[in-house]
């Protein structure tokens, strides 16, 4: 009974590893990027890179700088990159359109602006497959549940692995080999493969609401008296907001607080929101709030992390562990590794599991994945189109832009089809031949 138990909780990995392994692979790869997506910015767009110095410009010079380049523009968001060499991403909406401005955070200098970064991009995709009405987000959360069945399947398949944390076969052949780096890197993988499904288990719980957390992760919105703000008919209010009397009341509401992010108003009877990172460890800045009133820069509310529930407390560290950027580069560095070392695993185990089960090529063409290849296509169509309509609709980004995004989806698939499809009807006929 023992054995058949075995047998079939490792047919469930090897189900998963084939039936699921292209969406899998697009939900943990684009995790993987998302990472080091800020630094990809840095590398590929030079308008975003800013030499670190000891003190900050005043955000109001900033915006002054802002309002020279972009008249009629109207501040949404002004974001603070966690890394030093980074400019600040002031989101702004311009004649009706989002763009993203990079503000030397040092000089005051508007250094430049995009439709659409890196970071924006992989964020989209990994978040939810840029299929809407939340279908996408589900359909990347559920995969938090795949992931850990996958782990446990993994771990009790795998005899007395606990002991075989440095074995490695060589020279018995490629499929030996790739079968034992699999089980090694999956081992090693096993702490942080157990981190990733626990906290995206966690966001389907936030988001599902499952069982009835929303009350205590939600923070009201603090109302502002209309008399205050009738009396002030200022047209581009955003422009003419005191941003620094606001960061420096939030820091005296919040002891050693860095504030991170600013949430400017966009209509009448809406406070400022200041978030931000103080001396409690792990969480993010959302844990750390202060609202104010735009009209007298009066402090009407303000979150600590150090008095937050601990279902927020849970909710607040699950970003920081999720991406890893709670420990700077060293953490990314890891998470990053770890990142491809699962992406590599679903890769390796769908190499292993078409190896193992197809003997010859017409058993290969009917049992490979069957009718779970359309389920696989028919999503990876979906995210192609609803990506496309918000490029055009929503980024309304460049032809030069497009052709990147493109080409390097056609690369992947190309890359998948070769080593997926062409290598193991290759292989598959030699070995027939050689019978």
């Amino acid at each position: 009974m023992a054995y058949l138990s075995k047998r079939l909780l490792f047919d469930i990995h090897s189900w998963i590893g084939i039936k699921l392994s292209i969406l899998f692979f697009i939900v943990c790869f684009s995790g993987t990027l998302a990472v080091f997506s800020h630094e990809l910015d840095w590398l590929f767009n030079p308008e975003m890179r800013t030499t670190p110095q000891e003190q900050r410009a005043s955000k109001n010079l900033v915006v002054s700088n802002l309002e020279k380049v972009y008249p009629d523009g109207e501040i949404i968001f002004w974001s603070r990159s966690r890394e030093p060499y980074l400019a600040d991403i002031i989101t702004t909406k311009v004649n009706g359109v989002i763009r993203y401005v990079f503000a030397n955070p040092y000089t005051g200098e508007i250094q430049g602006s995009a439709n659409l970064t890196i970071q924006r991009f992989f964020r989209d995709l990994h978040y939810y497959l840029f299929i809407p009405f939340q279908v996408g987000n589900f359909i990347v959360l559920f995969f938090g549940f795949v992931l850990l069945v996958s782990l446990i399947t993994g771990i009790v398949s795998y005899k007395h692995w606990y002991k075989k944390l440095f074995v490695l076969t060589t020279g018995k052949g490629f499929n030996v080999f790739f079968r034992s780096l699999h089980r090694l890197v999956g081992v090693w993988s096993i702490p942080f493969m157990a981190l990733i499904s626990v906290t995206g288990i966690w966001y389907f719980v936030e988001r599902a609401d499952l069982p009835k957390v929303s009350p205590y992760l939600r923070v009201e919105t603090p109302p502002i008296d209309s008399t205050q703000f009738v009396n002030n008919p200022i047209e581009n209010f955003t422009y003419y907001l005191d941003y620094d009397r606001c960061v420096n009341l939030a820091k005296k509401s919040i002891p050693n607080l860095e504030v991170n992010n600013l949430f400017v108003p966009s209509k009448n009877g809406r406070p400022v929101y200041i978030t931000g990172l103080s001396k409690v460890p792990l969480v993010r800045p959302r844990a750390n709030r202060v609202y104010i009133n735009p009209y007298n820069y009066e402090v009407i509310k303000v979150q600590r992390a150090e008095s937050i529930n601990t279902i927020t407390w849970i909710n607040d560290i699950a970003d920081p562990l999720h991406f890893g950027y709670w420990g700077g580069w060293v953490t990314k560095v890891i998470w990053f590794i770890f990142g491809l070392a699962i992406s590599g695993l679903i890769l390796t185990g769908t190499w292993i599991s078409l190896k193992r089960k197809i003997k010859n090529v017409a058993v290969l063409r009917k049992k490979r994945m069957g009718k779970w290849r359309y389920v696989n296509w028919l999503f990876v169509v979906a995210i192609q189109i609803f990506m496309y309509i918000l490029l055009i609709k929503r980024y309304q980004i460049s032809i030069a832009e497009h052709v990147i995004i493109t080409v390097s989806w056609i690369l992947v698939f190309v890359i998948g089809y070769y080593i997926f499809s062409y290598r193991v009807n290759a292989g598959t006929q030699s070995s027939t031949k050689s019978k």
